[in-house]
């Protein structure tokens, strides 16, 4: 299972205070579950193999072998997973949730749309449609509960 003490992505670090202290193993066997249906894409350079998911990209480890990558890449996806989860924000959908064919468009100032790219960036999204479908999907799901 993943720790909380685990290293954390340079990105994660500056986006958020070090966590010092267990999960709840409810929210983080949870974490996990979402974590499992994830893809994790690993590179090999310099000898060593470094794993990113792609619904969380800034969630990254490495490892000696394959499988030891693959592993440590899902328990700081996890460990990020169940700090969203506690902070009640919705992880991103696994990539094969669902199939994303509808589109919308949305008219931004130059500066807004600035402003919504660093946010995503320093999120650890890998672009600003990803960055808004979650953000929104959060605040609609919570407003839902709220009116429920």
């Amino acid at each position: 299972m993943a720790k909380s003490n685990r290293s954390i992505s340079a990105k994660s670090k500056n986006r958020s205070a070090k966590i010092d202290r267990p999960f709840d193993p409810t929210m983080l066997k949870r974490a996990r579950q979402i974590a499992e249906q994830y893809r994790i894409v690993i590179k090999h350079e310099d000898g060593e193999y470094y794993g990113q998911s792609l619904e969380l990209p800034g969630a990254m480890n490495d490892g000696k072998t394959p499988a030891e990558c693959i592993e440590k890449t899902i328990d700081i996806v996890t460990t990020t997973i169940a700090f969203m989860l506690e902070n009640g924000e919705t992880p991103p959908l696994p990539s094969t949730d669902e199939r994303r064919d509808e589109q919308v468009n949305v008219r931004l100032s130059k500066l807004e749309k600035l402003t919504f790219e660093e946010a995503a960036r320093s999120r650890g999204f890998r672009g600003l449609s990803d960055f808004m479908r979650s953000a929104t999907l959060n605040s609609a799901m919570q407003k839902s509960s709220v009116h429920s």
